[in-house]
């Protein structure tokens, strides 16, 4: 099968990377707990993004626990030399599968060793400091703890670069006081544009907005929306929201995720539809319903 049309990049962590790539979290079991329902397939799916082109690989070891790092490694070791793996700390797993809170910079150690070692690497190309809020999305409060724990991991050679996720700007500001930051994930989509300042502010300093959920968020009234206009230009409405995050920014990394290959297929695709205006401006009418909500709160 040939390659599909991801060749648009952006310079990330000294390279430049593929703006669509790939988010390993739903190849764990439900609820991101426990191995994959079937594991040659959760294989198959990481081996066909690399053969795709896809360059940009999100995971964390928190996913699964272990799980996901152990399926990259097992898929794609030796990587490819322009492979950029961003992992994520700041969290652990309960044995229920409880997402616990692990902030402190000797769990941020920790989980830099687990990452390290389930994955075969000898350092962490992109870590995101993972900050819990409640849970999809930022609250305030000071991070210079973690922040300065990971750049001393850094200076000692176990992370090459630092990245945030679910941060607020106050939060990104702090951050970029006391280290290079060079990426921030957080929820961001058509109708959830809370971060709209934020993404050019970023984008001005030629650093990585990679947003998640896009389609997270969405009212019926919404949803159903967006069905008719990705119907109307034969796609679908991943496909759309996927497009439209690629055209909102030129600094937008796309991670979306997915256990199968056909629709892993399908969000690869989307990096070559081009939204007319037409399009744009019913799409901007949706977002313009709940996402102005969103922002003010």
């Amino acid at each position: 099968m040939p390659h599909l049309e991801i060749t648009d990049t952006f310079p990330f962590a000294g390279r430049h990377v593929r703006r669509m790539g790939y988010g390993a979290m739903q190849l764990a079991g439900p609820g991101v707990f426990g191995p994959p329902k079937d594991r040659d397939a959760a294989l198959a799916v990481l081996r066909e993004a690399v053969a795709q082109g896809v360059n940009h690989i999100d995971t964390s070891d928190f996913y699964g626990p272990h799980i996901t790092n152990q399926l990259i490694r097992e898929a794609l070791h030796p990587y490819p030399a322009d492979l950029v793996i961003v992992t994520k700390l700041g969290a652990v797993r309960g044995s229920d599968g409880a997402w616990l809170p692990a902030q402190e910079p000797q769990d941020l150690e920790r989980g830099v060793q687990d990452n390290l070692s389930n994955l075969g690497l000898d350092a962490l190309e992109v870590v995101n400091m993972r900050l819990m809020g409640d849970m999809h999305a930022p609250s305030e409060g000071s991070i210079e703890k973690q922040i300065t724990a990971l750049a001393e991991l850094q200076q000692r050679g176990l992370i090459r670069h630092i990245g945030l996720s679910n941060a607020t700007p106050a939060q990104v500001a702090e951050a970029q006081r006391i280290a290079k930051i060079v990426c921030v994930q957080n929820h961001y989509n058509l109708v959830h544009r809370t971060d709209d300042a934020l993404i050019d502010q970023l984008a001005g300093q030629g650093i990585a907005y990679v947003p998640f959920f896009p389609l997270g968020g969405f009212t019926p009234i919404q949803s159903s929306a967006l069905t008719d206009i990705a119907q109307t230009i034969g796609a679908t409405p991943m496909q759309v929201a996927l497009a439209w995050l690629l055209q909102r920014a030129p600094n937008i990394l796309l991670i979306p995720g997915t256990s199968s290959v056909a629709h892993l297929r399908q969000n690869l695709a989307a990096a070559s539809l081009t939204l007319s205006g037409e399009i744009l401006a019913k799409l901007d009418a949706i977002g313009r319903g709940d996402g102005q909500v969103d922002g003010q709160h």
